[in-house]
């Protein structure tokens, strides 16, 4: 019940916040830009151009994975940022002294903001791709293959770094766990693109890169996987070699195995954060 209360103080909290505005005021500005800009694409609407079917649908695809990459790079953005004045913001405060000192565990304190964070994060991911797919499907005419699927994986994503800022939320001041969440991230993702164009000229070793960067942090490897619920298939055979370089194309879908992984570094992160906050002197 503790856990509850909090998820929903904390939900209040996070639409109080100027963050939350500036998530919006972006969501909305993206989606106009992306229905002027293709829109104005000639010959790209898979009923009416001048491509062929699988031409236009191809081209979207990959529009499409890069426009959802810029929601990702936003919901990272706000999620880190939200993240990072919870716990460290509210003990400069004070705020969480006047918690802490009731009867309550901090293990629920924590958790019930985790909860409400990973809770606001889903919801904007699911709002904003679906707007998002509308979108492109009433311009060009394209609706990606599993968009539950990809959505799933972006709002998995989003967790996955929200964790990571609370985790240093409980040991660094508030901008700083947003800065350097914000900067693991986008480490992780260019990691990830040194690895593919390792891999496109058969450098294993550069090849290599990308994938302990995906198994350090988990959120490129989801990434991909949500590219490949986006992205036509066949798209391998289109582009042939330079697909595997091409940082906006996934050459397979996620194994189990990963997503076990996924599952079990989250685990050890909030196991972390659990127990470097309940040893910080509030």
């Amino acid at each position: 019940m503790t856990v509850l209360t909090v998820a929903g103080l904390t939900l209040l909290e996070a639409r109080r916040r100027k963050v939350v505005w500036a998530l919006a005021g972006l969501t909305v500005l993206l989606l106009v830009l992306n229905g002027w800009g293709f829109a104005k694409l000639p010959g790209l609407h898979t009923d009416r151009g001048t491509l062929t079917s699988g031409e236009a649908q191809l081209i979207a695809a990959q529009l499409l994975n890069l426009v959802m990459f810029t929601v990702s790079l936003i919901v990272a953005l706000g999620t880190a940022f939200l993240a990072g004045p919870t716990l460290s913001g509210e003990v400069e405060s004070g705020v969480a002294l006047a918690v802490v000192a009731r009867p309550i565990r901090r293990s629920s304190v924590l958790l019930g903001k985790w909860l409400g964070l990973v809770a606001f994060a889903t919801a904007y991911v699911v709002v904003a791709g679906t707007l998002e797919f509308l979108v492109v499907r009433w311009t060009v005419g394209y609706q990606p293959p599993q968009p539950v699927i990809a959505l799933a994986l972006l709002s998995a994503e989003a967790v996955v770094l929200l964790s990571l800022a609370l985790l240093l939320s409980s040991l660094l001041s508030p901008l700083a766990s947003g800065v350097v969440a914000v900067g693991v991230f986008g480490a992780a993702w260019v990691a990830g693109v040194v690895g593919g164009v390792g891999a496109a000229v058969g450098n294993d070793s550069v090849a290599r890169i990308g994938s302990v960067a995906q198994v350090v942090l988990p959120t490129d490897g989801l990434w991909h996987g949500a590219m490949h619920a986006l992205q036509v298939p066949g798209v391998l055979s289109e582009l042939g070699v330079g697909a595997v370089a091409d940082p906006f194309v996934a050459t397979a879908a996620l194994t189990p195995a990963y997503l076990l992984w996924a599952g079990v570094w989250l685990g050890l992160v909030l196991a972390l954060c659990v127990t470097t906050f309940a040893r910080r002197d509030i």
